[in-house]
């Protein structure tokens, strides 16, 4: 279990603060200004707020950044009793958006950060006010969904792997481990600035799985795509209009192994089809690691401008 109040050697130096509201002990990061323009973050699998670090630091000064970490990450509890189905997250985060009462969010999304946060627009788009997709899926109840989440399983090596360890009977084992396997996890989805590792950088991210009670939350999410237990929200019309009519920005590291932008980024412009999409050559699954001053420098100017 990672400690509070690691900072993991001052790279991330963001006061701790904590929540009941969604019927755990939920983690989250709250820096800058607090009349601020809300920018929320969300992250994905196996990863937490530290994903953010450098986006923090380099909008903090200007915006109100909240970093949540979901339920089974980050600082976040584990509890043993819950389910870490789709839906299930989703729930965490409206109650955690309502109990701060957090309005004119912009969305900033990663991996399955994406699905959560447009779950939460479907539920609350009147407290949307854009929507950013970092290698995040945007998924919006469209019809072609299924479909392309389906060819994105074949493809690629995280999906198929997690696909055959269920089916073996192996994946509880496997992941169980993750904070001893964190590095060859987190390089099978895709990452390509190999000069990023360091004790310190494993340890924030390996910290957190220590046992494998501990790692409830990367099992779920991964067992629930193994056996189709994740539900994606489907607005109602009203929802669906509002959210298009919202400004939108994609960024995608193109050298992602898991999510390809060749099924992901069309679902994003059947959403927003003026919307502009910036493709990243050479970035991998985690784009925040691989290129946080480019992906800092395009969002600055997004949100200056709408």
């Amino acid at each position: 279990m990672t400690q509070s109040t690691d900072t993991f050697d001052e790279t991330f130096p963001y006061a701790p603060r904590f929540t009941d509201a969604p019927g755990f002990r939920m983690h989250y990061v709250d820096e800058g200004p607090s009349d601020g323009q809300v920018v929320l973050c969300l992250h994905g699998e196996p990863t937490w707020g530290y994903l953010f670090r450098n986006l923090i630091a380099a909008l903090g000064e200007t915006y109100r950044v909240v970093a949540p970490d979901h339920m089974g990450f980050g600082k976040s509890d584990t509890p043993q009793d819950r389910s870490y189905w789709l839906q299930d997250h989703i729930d965490n985060l409206e109650r955690f958006v309502l109990a701060l009462d957090l309005r004119g969010i912009t969305l900033v999304m990663h991996d399955f950060g994406g699905p959560v946060g447009m779950g939460l627009a479907s539920r609350h788009p009147d407290r949307i006010r854009r929507v950013i997709t970092t290698n995040g899926p945007t998924p919006f109840g469209q019809p072609t969904l299924i479909d392309r989440v389906t060819e994105n399983a074949r493809i690629s090596p995280w999906f198929q792997w997690i696909q055959k360890a269920e089916s073996d009977g192996r994946l509880d084992a496997v992941l169980g481990e993750l904070g001893f396997n964190i590095l060859s996890t987190l390089k099978l989805n895709g990452f390509q600035d190999h000069a990023l590792i360091s004790d310190t950088w494993l340890r924030a991210y390996g910290s957190r799985f220590a046992r494998p009670a501990d790692c409830a939350g990367a099992i779920g999410w991964a067992r629930g795509f193994a056996i189709d237990a994740h539900r994606f929200e489907v607005p109602d019309a009203a929802a669906m209009r509002a959210i298009r009519s919202r400004p939108a920005l994609a960024i995608w590291g193109m050298a992602d192994r898991t999510l390809h932008a060749e099924h992901f980024l069309p679902l994003f412009s059947e959403l927003f089809p003026q919307a502009p999409i910036h493709r990243l050559a050479g970035v991998g699954h985690y784009s925040l690691e691989d290129a946080p001053k480019t992906i800092a420098a395009q969002i600055t100017p997004f949100l200056q401008q709408t």
